[in-house]
């Protein structure tokens, strides 16, 4: 219960008056994600700003429903209800705040080679996709449900792919990144890693609003995702 002890400890929380405000509301997110969201320096709590609102609704429920694993995550968000989860990440995907310099890799050229070809091109005799055919050809991801790679550090990055090929993350059926992964070595995935945290952000940084168009003999990819609260829903239709 760290970041619920930060903010039992902490002067600033405890001298702010109580705003019925989101930003308010998820002090205990950010006390670990960094302030706004923009991630924490250990590079193990990623960046919430500015994803994919559908990518964040959908990785709180996986937390709440044992897809993935961290229970402290699973304690905080366990009591509250689709609708407010999705309230939450509709609030981190609206905020635009910087994005921090790439740090410098250790990786070697070949590293570095193999990671860019995975990423851009992906590897055709083991059937496996370039990443920019989901993540975007700028690789900052796709609305409303595929998040960015770009501005993950490699620890982060390997942790994630490495869960998923370890059965350890999973996602709504059909989990495409776990048909993927399954087919990269752990090398491949490092490499992937590697290349990824080195590159820097584009002007926009913005996800994408549609995929790019299919490269000549490749396949489009179907993934899960969940379908949005029913109350959700109910509004719209009353709009």
């Amino acid at each position: 219960m760290a970041c619920i002890a930060w903010l039992a400890a902490s002067p600033a929380a405890a001298a702010a008056p109580f705003e019925d405000t989101m930003a308010q509301r998820t002090l205990a997110c950010t006390a670990c994600h960094g302030p706004q969201g923009r991630a924490a320096a250990d590079g193990y709590y990623p960046r919430l700003a500015g994803k994919p609102a559908g990518y964040l609704y959908n990785q709180l429920l996986n937390f709440r429903e044992g897809r993935r694993h961290y229970g402290l995550m699973t304690q905080l968000i366990d009591p509250l209800s689709d609708a407010y989860l999705l309230e939450m990440a509709q609030y981190f995907s609206s905020l635009e705040v910087p994005y921090p310099a790439p740090l410098p890799g250790t990786a070697s050229a070949d590293v570095l080679r193999l990671g860019r070809q995975l990423v851009s091109e992906g590897d055709a005799s083991r059937k496996v996709p370039a990443c920019i055919q989901c993540h975007g050809q700028a690789m900052t991801g796709v609305a409303p449900h595929i998040p960015g790679l770009l501005g993950l550090p490699r620890d982060y990055l390997n942790a994630q792919l490495g869960a998923w090929k370890a059965g350890q993350r999973q996602a709504h059926a059909p989990d495409c990144m776990q048909a993927v992964v399954e087919r990269l070595s752990l090398e491949d995935i490092n490499a992937v890693a590697s290349w990824v945290a080195t590159q820097p952000l584009p002007v926009n940084t913005h996800p994408a609003s549609a995929p790019p168009a299919l490269v000549a003999g490749s396949k489009a990819i179907s993934c899960g995702s969940a379908p949005l609260p029913a109350v959700t829903l109910e509004s719209k239709a009353k709009k």
